[in-house]
């Protein structure tokens, strides 16, 4: 666990840093001969780093302090020396909001993959761990043996929303506003836009005057809605995904997270246009939300998010200030990390180009523990018992589980057959959902998915209470021809979530879930054809994060085999029963409308529509 205080110099440390920049002591590290990014001038400077112990001593001009000669080289005592010629140096990148469960790895396995990559630091809100465990389950998130630095964002509500999901274990709230004094803690991790109760608002207060930072998804908000969940002094976002909507939120005082994620990449709309979005430039710092072990290895962590600002025309020096000293003022790291600095720790990366965004050398507090994009340490972390066996299910699920009836009257006959009305979602831009209505057939009583058209069913099922809870609906997107896909990690939950061409291939999707004890499966067919252990909690795996990107991409393949055409279809179903942004979300307990925060029906009722937000009205 990362506490902040214990980041800074001790008393001792402290004294011999002074030492050391004052001349009268050696330090222990010297990176030599680089071009180092300035923390205050945004200029490349020819200095030297002198390194005592974890932190940062002085910038010396270039040869200031003389090399070791070659008798004293390797005596007790001698500085090591790192040569930066031909390098640019910077600090190490900060990811500014993550949740660990999702990119399916352990801390240690996202510490391996991501410091290699050039990111050290990452502020975490570990709310499926927080739904799946509890208070216990959110400090295993935090921890790790590996050089990755880890701070909490506070998860603001386990579950959600009660009375919209049962969800699995319960947080008092006490326990979250007294976690927001914790020293490990930065921000107040990203709540429901549209709850406008005392309690949130209670808590809202508590993050301020614990001097956190609030945490925001402003879910495609505008105006007056907007206006409401800022005025609660939520102070980033990021869920901007274009330019307009960067500039409005950085016009009203927000930094903007800019998120390339496996659901989607907004670097790609929001660097487009330069001049349009010059503005906010200094207002804009990064995260990799929801990125899974495939992505983060092939396309990378935080990396990426400065290649991309660079290849689209933004100045070096200002991108690799967008994943280091920007995000670490806004988060108030600056006296520790995010910049080359004088008592700040020693974490940074040697980057022989700058457009390329691949450190030959990354050094976390003092120790070279990376090279060319291999991390130089092992995960040794080790996970407690508790945090597998954790999908609960009967020891036989109902093949009914799934159907969908409709009642007999307009449409449908006596005999069963016919057509029904019925709320629907489609997806768009990754967790988003347009409602929409559509007429389905009936057979038997039963309302049947339109392969045709790609309306699918989907259904979320309980599996923290045993008793397979199921909420039902349709959704347009996946594309499915048969079969169905299945995961442990509908969102925030962490129930089970599953999409399919038809009932049977749907429960035997589930019905491997609960053998694998979590993960992510595909099936067809009555056989499976592609499958994602993530045994820890149904989120994540320990194994070595080759064989979790591995297992995915087989994964992703298969799926799309079937007729899919989303790239990440595992993390997108992960996201279709989120039901605190527009329009419909889904849980255990039915079909939500997010604006309003209340139940519908699946069935539209004889003489209803649906306007394009989900609300019932009346034909006209």
């Amino acid at each position: 666990m990362t506490d902040k205080t214990a980041l800074f110099p001790t008393a001792a440390e402290l004294g011999r840093l002074r030492a050391v920049a004052a001349g009268t002591a050696r330090p222990d590290l010297i990176v030599r001969g680089g071009l180092v990014q300035s923390p205050g001038t945004e200029e490349w400077l020819e200095r030297d780093i002198l390194v005592s112990g974890r932190h940062i001593a002085a910038l010396t001009p270039w040869g200031h302090v003389p090399a070791a000669s070659p008798g004293e080289q390797g005596e007790p005592g001698a500085p090591d020396e790192l040569d930066a010629s031909g390098c640019h140096v910077v600090p190490t990148f900060i990811d500014a909001h993550l949740h660990i469960e999702y990119t399916n790895l352990t801390p240690g396995e996202l510490g391996r993959l991501s410091v290699a990559r050039g990111t050290g630091t990452v502020l975490t809100d570990p709310n499926g761990a927080a739904n799946v465990w509890g208070a216990r389950g959110m400090d295993q998130l935090l921890t790790t043996g590996t050089p990755l630095h880890i701070f909490q964002q506070v998860s603001p509500k386990t579950p959600g929303s009660p009375e919209l999901e049962r969800g699995g274990a319960v947080i008092a709230e006490e326990v979250v506003r007294g976690r927001l004094w914790d020293d490990v803690t930065t921000n107040l991790g990203e709540g429901n836009p549209f709850d406008y109760g005392e309690e949130s608002t209670g808590r809202f207060r508590e993050a301020l005057v614990a001097g956190r930072r609030i945490t925001g998804h402003t879910a495609a908000q505008t105006d007056e809605s907007l206006w409401g969940y800022l005025a609660a002094g939520v102070g980033d976002d990021h869920n901007s995904a274009t330019i307009d909507e960067v500039l409005e939120r950085v016009r009203l005082g927000a930094m903007i997270t800019v998120m390339g994620a496996s659901l989607t990449d907004n670097t790609v709309p929001i660097f487009t246009d330069l001049e349009k979005v010059a503005p906010a430039l200094r207002s804009l710092c990064f995260c990799a939300d929801d990125k899974h072990a495939l992505d983060l290895h092939t396309e990378g962590h935080i990396d990426h998010h400065v290649r991309q600002a660079i290849r689209f025309g933004v100045d070096p020096q200002l991108a690799y200030r967008m994943a280091t000293t920007q995000p670490a003022a806004y988060y108030r790291l600056d006296q520790v990390l995010g910049l080359l600095a004088p008592s700040r720790l020693a974490d940074l990366q040697l980057i022989p180009d700058l457009a390329e965004v691949r450190p030959s050398v990354v050094v976390v507090e003092g120790r070279v523990v990376a090279r060319d994009g291999r991390a130089l340490f092992e995960n040794t972390d080790e996970l407690p018992e508790w945090m597998t066996d954790t999908v609960h299910l009967p020891a036989e699920l109902d093949p009914s589980m799934f159907e969908v009836r409709a009642a007999t009257g307009s449409g449908v006959e006596e005999s069963g057959t016919g057509r029904a009305r019925v709320r629907a979602m489609e997806m768009y831009k990754g967790y988003f959902k347009h409602a929409f209505e559509t007429e389905l057939d009936v057979v038997g009583g039963l309302v049947q998915p339109d392969l045709e058209h790609d309306v699918l069913k989907i259904a979320v099922v309980d599996r923290h209470h045993g008793d397979a809870l199921t909420g039902i609906g349709f959704v347009k997107g996946f594309g499915l021809r048969r079969g169905a896909i299945a995961i442990t990690m509908n969102c925030p939950n962490m129930n089970i979530a599953v999409v399919g061409a038809d009932d049977a291939s749907m429960l035997h999707a589930v019905e491997e879930l609960r053998a694998m004890q979590g993960g992510f499966v595909t099936v067809a067919d009555g056989e499976v054809v592609g499958r994602v252990p993530l045994p820890v909690g149904g989120m994540m795996s320990a194994a070595p994060f080759e064989e979790t990107a591995e297992a995915l991409r087989l994964g992703h393949e298969a799926t799309h085999a079937l007729g899919c055409t989303i790239p990440s279809p595992y993390i997108i179903l992960s996201f279709v029963g989120l039901y605190v942004v527009p329009d419909l979300g889904l849980t255990e307990r039915g079909l939500i409308d997010a604006l309003t925060q209340s139940f519908v029906d699946v069935l539209v009722p004889v003489g209803g529509h649906l306007d394009r937000c989900g609300h019932e009205g009346h034909a006209s």
